[in-house]
């Protein structure tokens, strides 16, 4: 019996013999075993009947068929294989700008470069390391599956595989493409059949696709750990560059990965193993004279220096830096979900998110979104249980220009604050600030916060339309007894009515729309909405955007129930500032309502643009959102087009905070629960809110509720700095003054103004 050494020995002289023979010698082998000639040596090499039948008749038997139903099956998968039918790739989402990374969606991290995109060292690397007879053989190496036999065979241990790059970049393409798991397990199975299947199907690729594509293929298939799949991603990973920029020295590291990523991994292992590896691969470069013995030495002579980076994944992923992206990067993965050109269900969307390698051009505005971040952290730091945050859109598209509220969009709540809610947080549930990943801005599943006075804006919508002019007039009493029946001992009610009462006895008084609205008077706006229907105001919300969130409001909503709902006007349904601007934003732009937009283009991973049209529709008439505009004028200080405001108004400041004529509405909630206030210019609009998200009871008080009008305020003002002053639209007199051209009249059945005690 020969010892170890010997055996290697006697190994090493039959691999040279191997290397010397020909191809067509290789490929006659079979036929003419019983020869001698040149082929008496391999016998003598111990390859004696079926061991050196089986070695040899291999890469034969691959290339020249195999069964035919096995071999139909493989090249009817062969075109499937095929670098154009590439394999999942990452989605990047970017802001605004087109250069700005949010984040990226992907399972797999791989972004498909182009061969030209990868630098001529990392290529030949890959080709030292994997196959360095990659340009002569055909898809097999039958010098290479010999030799690996050889080595195997004789040490007793398996030491050298035998697949050529093409058989890899099959093999990978097999699994990545994968719809079922028989389907991978098939393509990975330790068997003869699966060698001599991949074996055939590289054979096949070759006849059709060049060398180079191959290549490419592999080159963008290949796993580098760390969830880095292919040369782009491992740059990055790695290096934190392009593929385009490697270094002979890191493109033989990352060669060196290819075998085992986990072991000469030198990010998260002994860097000496990646050492070794990585000089083992600059050893085979200059073997096949791909680098000087000079230019290998130096690379060895240096360690590996690294420039670990990271390619982030879904929202809690974005950076630490700009946390707050993360709120607006949960609403772009919502929008995403609705959107049926991305498949058929949201299961196909999300897969297509994750896997189609899409380039995502968002509507963040980095500028605006740090703006409007800085603003609401200012005001309420994230230490606090009140959440204070901000959304701002543009009317006539709905594309999304900022999300911020003082929170940090992180997974991990350890050092959360203790919950306001004392149920929940006997329950050990922690506060949502500083960190949470909950949708507090809209967008997602969250229920939201009623929004008070904001919501009188549906009502006189509605009142408009039923060509009720901006005159009309009503005499609004301290309190009123309205139709709408409530439960006893609620909130606003006398016996089984509902009876809302205003603020302040400032507001008592005859009123019109303008001076209505720009004080916010509740006892108006409760005798309008029953003059023109409840149900018909709860339409109109929900023409402009608004959705129920909870299971009490999509009763109330229902139809021939909302008639009933009285309380509607006063802001009593749940929603969000993301609704709440679009809503508003249609009046901006003349009745238009678009749903709120997240991305402004998508293009697919050939650079072929997906079709995205902003979802718009004329929701109101032009006149009507005019003039619901004029009235709205009043609450800013910026003063009606038309009308008289009354004398004061809830958020006279704004005017002059923004510089330019605003619109906008204040809103409380009972017992000051939340604060609202919206606003719009004719480019823009933005909705801000203060409420406590865990515990809608706790009353965030009088002191708190200039916070969100001064967000929004400043925030116009810092967005449009600079940019050309435009003029809303007065509305025409008819809708203004009504046919007769004066001041309008009361409404039928409104409380008249009490007479004046008698003098005695």
């Amino acid at each position: 019996m020969p010892d170890r050494n010997s055996a290697r020995d006697f190994s090493l002289k039959c691999r040279n013999l191997i290397e010397n023979l020909t191809y067509r010698e290789l490929v006659r082998i079979p036929a003419v075993l019983h020869a001698l000639g040149r082929l008496g040596p391999l016998l003598r090499c111990g390859l004696a009947g079926g061991v050196l039948v089986a070695a040899v008749t291999l890469p034969v038997v691959a290339t020249a068929g195999f069964g035919a139903k096995t071999g139909a099956e493989a090249i009817g998968k062969i075109d499937s294989l095929l670098p154009n039918g590439q394999p999942p790739q990452t989605s990047y989402v970017y802001a605004a700008d087109g250069k700005t990374l949010i984040t990226a969606f992907y399972d797999e991290a791989r972004k498909w470069v182009p061969l030209e995109q990868i630098s001529p060292a990392a290529q030949q690397a890959m080709i030292a390391a994997e196959d360095s007879r990659f340009f002569e053989h055909n898809g097999v190496d039958a010098k290479g599956v010999i030799r690996a036999f050889v080595a195997n065979q004789v040490t007793g241990e398996v030491h050298q595989g035998a697949s050529t790059l093409t058989m890899q970049y099959v093999r990978n393409m097999l699994l990545t493409t994968a719809e079922n798991p028989d389907d991978a397990r098939a393509a990975t199975e330790q068997t003869s059949s699966r060698k001599v299947r991949e074996m055939r199907m590289a054979v096949e690729l070759e006849k059709k696709v060049p060398k180079t594509k191959i290549l490419e293929g592999y080159l963008n298939i290949a796993y580098f750990g760390h969830r880095a799949y292919g040369m782009h991603a491992a740059a990055q990973v790695y290096f934190s560059k392009l593929p385009k920029d490697l270094t002979v020295a890191e493109g033989a590291m990352l060669a060196g990965l290819v075998q085992a990523p986990s072991t000469y991994d030198p990010a998260s292992t002994d860097k000496k193993t990646a050492t070794e590896r990585r000089d083992w691969v600059v050893d085979r470069m200059v073997q096949i004279k791909y680098l000087s013995p000079e230019a290998g030495a130096e690379i060895k002579s240096k360690p590996i220096a690294l420039n670990v980076g990271t390619i982030p994944n879904d929202c809690a992923g974005v950076s630490a830096e700009h946390n707050d992206w993360g709120f607006f990067c949960d609403f772009m993965h919502s929008w995403w979900l609705q959107q049926p050109q991305f498949g058929a269900t949201r299961a196909e969307r999300e897969n297509a998110l994750r896997r189609g390698g899409y380039t995502i051009i968002s509507t963040l505005d980095p500028g605006v979104q740090n703006m409007a971040n800085t603003s609401v952290r200012s005001k309420e730091d994230a230490s606090s249980s009140f959440a204070h945050g901000i959304v701002m859109m543009e009317p006539g598209t709905g594309k999304v220009r900022a999300m911020a509220v003082n929170r940090n969009y992180a997974l991990d709540q350890s050092a959360n604050g203790p919950n306001t809610n004392s149920a929940k947080r006997a329950a050990g549930i922690p506060g949502s600030y500083p960190n949470t990943v909950v949708p507090l801005l809209g967008g997602g599943d969250m229920s939201g916060y009623q929004a008070g006075s904001t919501f009188k804006m549906f009502t006189m919508l509605a009142a408009l339309e039923q060509q009720l002019p901006l005159s009309t007039t009503l005499y609004a009493p301290g309190k009123v007894t309205t139709k709408y029946i409530v439960e006893p001992g609620g909130p606003a009610s006398c016996g089984d009515k509902w009876c809302p009462s205003n603020a302040s006895a400032g507001m008592t008084g005859a009123q019109t729309m303008w001076s209505g609205f720009g004080k916010s008077v509740n006892t108006y706006f409760a005798q309008l909405i029953q003059s023109v229907g409840a149900e018909n105001v709860v339409r109109m919300a929900e023409r402009t955007g608004l959705r129920w969130h909870n299971d009490v409001d999509r009763e109330m909503a229902q139809p021939g129930r909302a008639d009933g709902w009285g309380a509607f006007t006063l802001g009593v349904a749940d929603t969000t500032p993301l609704e709440m601007a679009g809503a508003y934003a249609t009046v901006a732009a003349n009745g238009v309502y678009c749903a709120p937009m997240a991305v402004h283009s998508v293009k697919d991973p050939s650079g072929k643009p997906v079709n995205i049209t902003p979802q718009c529709n004329q929701a109101v008439r032009p006149d009507i959102a005019q003039a619901a505009a004029d009235a709205a004028r009043c609450v800013t200080g910026s003063g009606a087009a038309k009308g008289s405001c009354g004398g004061w108004s809830t958020a006279p400041a704004v005017a002059g905070i923004v510089g330019r004529p605003v619109a906008g509405k204040t809103g409380t909630t009972d017992n000051n629960r939340a604060a609202w206030f919206v606003g719009f210019t004719p480019e823009l609009c933005a909705a801000s809110f203060f409420a406590d998200p865990d515990n809608p009871f706790h009353s965030v008080g009088d002191w708190n509720s200039q916070k969100p009008i001064h967000a929004v305020a400043e925030l116009l003002r810092d967005t449009l700095q600079g940019q050309e002053v435009r003029q809303f639209n007065a509305p025409p007199d008819l809708i203004s003054y009504g046919p007769n051209g004066n001041r309008g009249g009361v409404l039928p059945g409104a409380p008249a103004k009490p007479a004046a005690p008698a003098r005695r």
